[in-house]
């Protein structure tokens, strides 16, 4: 069973605590303060579907799209839900829904990379794999010096049950961004599925160097160290606001 099949740990955007300020202090909305109010009202949607409470989520992110309506994460986070909503209810009108609305935050920020991730799931999940891979293609090509893209493309590549080119595309991703430890990490994981244990310990300690709170990197090192008989030290604990996302293909290959 392909690793991929598991829960989404794509973030949920969300800002400062201190927007809901907005709730309790009366100002004049300027374009500063819409943007201000739409952080607190993600921050709320995004609490509202880590409870399991979907439909309190979904009214939330459309205030959002309401108080700022130039706003990607509210495009994203509404999106999502709809997507995970579709998917358990099959409900077509739904993911017609979701799929509208991610093309809506690209259209407000193209890299969004969530965002590309996302629709292209959906794109599988609705059976049309081809259009997958040819949304991460033009973004790797409207994008050539940016690692992401070849990123997502590696991980499609990879559910497809193509590791050589998925290793190709990372490879080329660490080539194009060397701090880039997502992917280190993805490269690593790619590495020890393929038993290539030694060099998968040296990515995951490059993708640390980068960036030391990564708990996956943690723990698949400290795995791949006790199978080789090795030992690593540090300990990395990451404060993240990162919620479960539709089911998708996405979820144990990198988990980044």
């Amino acid at each position: 069973k392909s690793m991929y099949r598991q829960v989404n740990s794509a973030r949920f955007c969300v800002f400062p605590i201190q927007t809901l300020l907005v709730l309790v202090i009366p100002i004049i909305l300027t374009s500063g303060g819409c943007r201000w109010a739409a952080s607190g009202q993600n921050t709320i949607g995004a609490r509202l579907y880590q409870q399991g409470q979907y439909s309190a989520a979904l009214e939330q992110f459309q205030k959002v799209i309401a108080t700022d309506p130039d706003n990607a994460d509210g495009y994203y986070n509404l999106a999502a839900t709809n997507h995970r909503l579709g998917l358990e209810q099959k409900n077509q009108k739904m993911l017609n829904q979701a799929e509208a609305l991610y093309n809506q935050c690209l259209d407000h920020a193209p890299n969004h990379i969530e965002c590309h991730r996302g629709l292209a799931v959906l794109l599988i999940d609705t059976g049309r794999p081809d259009r997958a891979f040819a949304l991460m293609k033009n973004w790797a090509n409207q994008n050539p010096n940016y690692s992401e893209p070849r990123i997502e493309l590696a991980r499609l590549y990879e559910e497809a049950n193509n590791p050589d080119l998925a290793l190709k595309y990372l490879e080329d991703a660490v080539q194009k961004d060397t701090n880039n430890s997502r992917a280190w990490l993805a490269l690593g994981r790619l590495r020890e599925r393929s038993g290539d244990y030694s060099q998968a310990i040296q990515n995951y300690q490059r993708s640390l160097a980068i960036n030391n709170q990564q708990p996956l990197a943690w723990e698949r090192l400290a795995s791949l160290n006790r199978q080789t008989g090795g030992s690593i030290t540090g300990s990395g604990v990451q404060n993240t606001t990162r919620i479960a996302a539709p089911n998708t293909p996405y979820g144990g290959g990198f988990n980044v």
